[in-house]
């Protein structure tokens, strides 16, 4: 029987991606392991960056799937960002951002970035906002997602906490992430290593690593 070769060039590199949003604030975050089926390729590749640079950025995005096709799509953004700028002479709203990346996922609907794609960050009113988008750029406003691997996992905590903790502060949500990804970790084997979050407030983008599993 002859073997049939196809083209396939994407892989998966693991791992889980998460929003949330609240009054004041935005998170975005993800785990740094990356794998390739059961083979650890590295324990730090982000998964979540500011658009621009941390210092004037307000608005963060998180890319999970394809690691490569991630990278292509996060500095096509900054450069877009940069250029509204330099034209406007203002920063790139989170509105008009997000509207961006949903063109450039659809523009590449017949050949698209494997990818599971967020944004986030502050909105008009200082309201956070998580923006979520499949493969060929269809988006949605949410209050909490989780993406990749370990979503199935991920999702249904999140959504079961939500909703009876009503209004989340900053705090209570940043624990809602760390016990998420704890969970997760204990359970699936393309999570893990470290849990990098990005934190939007008025004052900015803050960073936080915590240290997950390593096994």
């Amino acid at each position: 029987m002859a073997k049939e070769t196809r083209f396939y060039p994407y892989t998966s590199n693991g791992g889980a991606t998460l929003g949330i949003s609240g009054p004041g604030f935005a998170i975005l975050a993800g785990d740094t392991r990356s794998t390739a089926g059961y083979n650890i390729n590295t324990r730090y590749e982000p998964k979540v960056f500011t658009i621009q640079d941390a210092e004037r950025s307000s608005i963060v995005i998180s890319v999970i799937g394809f690691a490569a096709d991630g990278h292509a799509l996060k500095e096509k953004l900054d450069h877009i960002a940069a250029m509204y700028k330099y034209q406007h002479g203002r920063n790139i709203s989170l509105r008009a951002c997000a509207q961006r990346v949903s063109t450039l996922l659809y523009e590449k609907r017949f050949f698209p970035y494997q990818l599971q794609t967020m944004v986030a960050g502050l909105d008009a009113d200082g309201e956070g906002a998580v923006y979520y988008y499949d493969p060929a750029g269809c988006i949605e406003k949410r209050t909490h997602c989780a993406a990749g691997e370990a979503s199935s996992l991920m999702l249904p905590f999140l959504d079961s906490q939500v909703p009876r903790l009503g209004r989340l502060d900053q705090h209570t949500a940043e624990q809602l992430v760390r016990d998420a990804y704890q969970g997760a970790t204990e359970r699936h084997i393309e999570v893990g290593d470290h849990l990098q979050m990005l934190v939007v407030t008025g004052d900015g983008v803050s960073e936080q690593i915590v240290d997950l599993k390593k096994d």
